[in-house]
C-alpha cells in the first residue's frame, strides 16, 4: 500500500480527491491542511503527498518547503484549478515532483500517484506546455549549458528524452539500454545537474537547448 496525504484547506476536497484515490485499491490515504501538513508527514511518513497550491492559513509554495526540508523521503506534487506560471514556476523550483490541475480525470490522477510513488514526476498537459512555453521565452541560459557541459555523450542522450516526459523504461527501449542502466545515467546526470528531479533537470534541458522545438 502507498501512503498518500492529501494538503488542502476545503474538507470537501481532502474527501473527493482521497475517495477517488482508496478506490485504486493500493493507496492509504492520510489527509491534513496546510498547518497540518508537516506534522501529519512527520507521524506517518506518506510516500506521495498533493498539496493544494493555494490555501489561507499555510500557502501551498509554502508547505512544499517545509516538507521538502524534512529527512523523509517524499514525492510533492502540487494541485490548482488554474495553470499560472509564476506559481507553477516557482513550486518547480522549490523541488516540487509534479503540477497537476485539481479537474484531473480520476483515471489520470491515479496513475500519476503512482509514477510519483515509483520515483517519477508527473505535468499534467496544460502545465507541461506551460513550462515549456517559459523556457522558449526566457531564451537559452549559460548556466544551463555549462552543466550540460559536464555531462557524458550517454548521459546527454538520455537528458534529451528525458526532458520530452519519457519514463526509464521508455527511454531504455530508445536507447537499447536495460532500464537499471538508464536509472543509474539519470541518478549521475542529476547529481551533475545539481537538479533536486527530473522536473528540474528536464527544464534545465531545456534551458540549455538541448530539446528541440517545432517552430522555435
Amino acid at each position: 500500500m502507498v501512503r498518500v496525504l492529501v494538503v488542502d484547506d476545503e474538507a470537501l476536497v481532502r474527501s473527493g480527491l482521497g475517495a477517488i484515490l482508496l478506490s485504486a485499491g493500493d493507496f492509504e490515504v492520510l489527509t491534513a491542511t496546510g498547518a497540518e501538513a508537516v506534522e501529519t508527514t512527520r507521524r506517518h511518513r506518506p510516500r506521495v503527498a498533493l498539496v493544494d497550491i493555494r490555501m489561507p492559513d499555510v500557502d501551498g509554495l509554502t508547505v512544499l518547503r517545509r516538507l521538502r526540508a524534512l529527512s523523509c523521503p517524499l514525492a510533492v506534487a502540487m494541485l490548482t484549478t488554474f495553470d499560472m506560471d509564476a506559481h507553477v514556476h516557482e513550486a518547480l523550483r522549490s523541488g516540487a515532483s509534479g503540477f497537476l490541475l485539481k479537474d484531473t480525470e480520476p483515471a489520470e490522477l491515479i496513475a500519476a500517484v503512482r509514477a510519483l510513488a515509483a520515483g517519477g514526476t508527473v505535468l499534467s498537459p496544460q502545465v507541461a506546455t506551460l513550462v515549456v512555453d517559459g523556457y522558449l521565452r526566457s531564451g537559452p541560459c549559460p548556466t544551463a549549458r555549462a552543466r550540460v557541459a559536464e555531462l557524458s555523450g550517454r548521459e546527454l542522450d538520455v537528458l534529451a528524452l528525458l526532458a520530452t516526459g519519457l519514463s526509464n523504461a521508455e527511454i531504455a527501449d530508445r536507447l537499447y539500454l536495460a532500464s537499471g542502466t538508464v536509472k543509474d545515467h539519470v541518478s549521475a546526470l542529476l547529481v551533475k545537474l545539481r537538479a533536486v528531479n527530473r522536473v528540474q533537470a528536464a527544464g534545465i534541458a531545456h534551458r540549455a537547448g538541448l530539446v528541440e522545438h517545432g517552430g522555435a
